[in-house]
């Protein structure tokens, strides 16, 4: 299965005052035309689509993604409004229409996918409470032999001094190891929120976090290498190799 990656990408409207407003746009257009000619099976979205949370930023984020051709999931950032986005991605039969989390599970592929939510209101950092600790485990346990992919906004590990402490109660982040640790056919975890590209092993599987699309507030590229120029990952999914990951770089950025 081939599955591509999008984050952070902070969209604002046209006629916002703050300076990387069209160039937000632009690098998500350019990475969405990329992401169709490499033909993914789906596109997840680990949060922080939209930088203030109002109705506007959405429609303008549902005016860019429009184009894309595969199906896309998505999860809410720390930057994104719940209601909001239930609202802007009514049509999507995957989001949940009520409660207090929007996560869920996609059942379509060879490789299931499971979408967490790791936001509160208000909270900047991460959150896995009892209840979502419940029930990704639920989840999980359903279906012990099938290759399973998760993505989450907030990663629940340290990221050297550069994103240290990331959820509110750490407690919570180990919780979240914990039942990853006990699911060995969890083929990796991909994240955002960090803006800095890592790939690693963690809680026994592989986990990946991507820089932001926004080249703007992304860190940890090299310059000199990547220029201006929007940065996505494409993973693949097998029973057989478990996750492989490949950052794209996109052309075209004025």
């Amino acid at each position: 299965m081939l599955v591509a990656q999008i984050s952070d990408t902070h969209i604002l409207v046209p006629e916002s005052a703050h300076s990387a407003a069209q160039l937000r746009s632009d690098c998500l257009r350019l990475t969405i035309a990329d992401i169709n000619e490499q033909q993914p099976d789906a596109v997840i979205f680990t949060g922080d689509t939209v930088q203030h949370g109002e109705p506007e930023e959405y429609a303008r984020l549902r005016d860019l993604l429009a184009p894309l051709e595969a199906p896309l999931y998505l999860v809410p950032g720390n930057r994104d409004d719940k209601r909001e986005m239930r609202a802007a991605f009514s049509d999507c039969a995957f989001l949940p229409k009520t409660g207090d989390f929007l996560h869920y599970v996609i059942e379509d592929y060879e490789t299931r996918l499971v979408g967490i939510d790791s936001t509160l209101a208000g909270e900047r950092k991460g959150r896995f409470c009892k209840i979502r600790q419940a029930w990704l485990d639920t989840t999980l346990r359903a279906q012990p032999d099938r290759p399973t992919l998760l993505f989450i906004h907030h990663p629940p590990f340290d990221v050297g001094d550069h994103y240290v402490g990331g959820y509110r109660h750490p407690e919570e982040a180990t919780a979240l190891a914990d039942i990853v640790r006990r699911h060995s056919q969890v083929a990796g975890i991909l994240c955002g929120h960090v803006h800095w590209p890592v790939e690693f092993d963690w809680a026994g599987t592989a986990a990946r976090i991507m820089p932001s699309i926004a080249v703007d507030v992304r860190k940890g590229i090299d310059e000199t290498e990547a220029r201006e120029r929007p940065i996505y990952m494409l993973h693949r999914v097998s029973r057989a190799t478990g996750l492989a990951s490949q950052a794209m770089t996109v052309e075209g950025l004025a």
